[in-house]
């Protein structure tokens, strides 16, 4: 099993979902496409334990971090080493928490997260709704950030900086009267740092939980 599952991540590693068929797997291991039935039963049960598999590759997102007196601080470090860890696995966002029953690496992540909070003055509720928007904003954005590389950036053509500034032009021509917020905000777009854009959604989450929490 450990050898399908490692083979399966190495595939969406490569080219995400679509190149994950039992066939490529197969040849990838090479063995015949009956052995893999061994392991797994269809490809969603296949997903569901590569995605656990590469969660379980992923540092404890409190590993070597003392705990803190602000539980808050504890979640913010806790989501950063977490988005660290899966930045450049854009396919696991589709999976992460689908299937607790196959994905145990998943749900002691989960219950990594969420354990601060557990030092807040929150109900089970709001604890639940805090976490939730957290893992959405470290594992949407991760997954944003690993879409689908424009053929320009990718064969070369323009480099990013090019390619922002291509649309960031054709923001600055549109008529002011009807978009004065994207005539506002074009300059930030055209240099903006995807890593800067995550810290400052997350900075957004947290900012509500305190207020929300009464600890600041």
């Amino acid at each position: 099993m450990e050898a399908v599952l490692g083979a399966a991540v190495a595939l969406l590693d490569e080219a995400g979902a679509p190149a994950l068929t039992f066939r490529a797997l197969a040849a990838r291991l090479g063995t015949g496409v009956g052995t893999i039935y061994w392991y797994v039963s269809n490809k969603d049960e296949l997903l569901d334990r590569a995605t656990d598999h590469a969660i379980g590759g992923v540092p404890a997102p409190a590993e070597g971090q003392p705990q803190s007196d602000d539980p808050i601080a504890d979640l913010r470090a806790m989501a950063i080493a977490l988005f660290d860890a899966i930045v450049d696995r854009p396919w696991l966002s589709a999976y992460f928490m689908r299937n607790t029953d196959v994905q145990g690496n998943s749900l002691r992540l989960y219950e990594k997260l969420g354990q601060p909070t557990l030092r807040l003055d929150l109900t089970p509720r709001q604890r639940f709704h805090a976490v939730s928007a957290i893992t959405s904003v470290v594992v949407g954005t991760a997954a944003d950030l690993g879409a689908e590389i424009p053929p320009e950036i990718l064969d070369g053509t323009m480099d990013r900086d090019a390619y922002l500034a291509r649309f960031a032009e054709q923001w600055r021509s549109l008529d002011s009267a009807e978009f004065p917020f994207v005539q506002e905000i074009v300059d930030e777009f055209a240099g903006h740092d995807d890593r800067d854009q995550f810290l400052a959604a997350l900075e957004l989450t947290l900012s509500g939980l305190r207020l929300q929490a009464g600890t600041g």
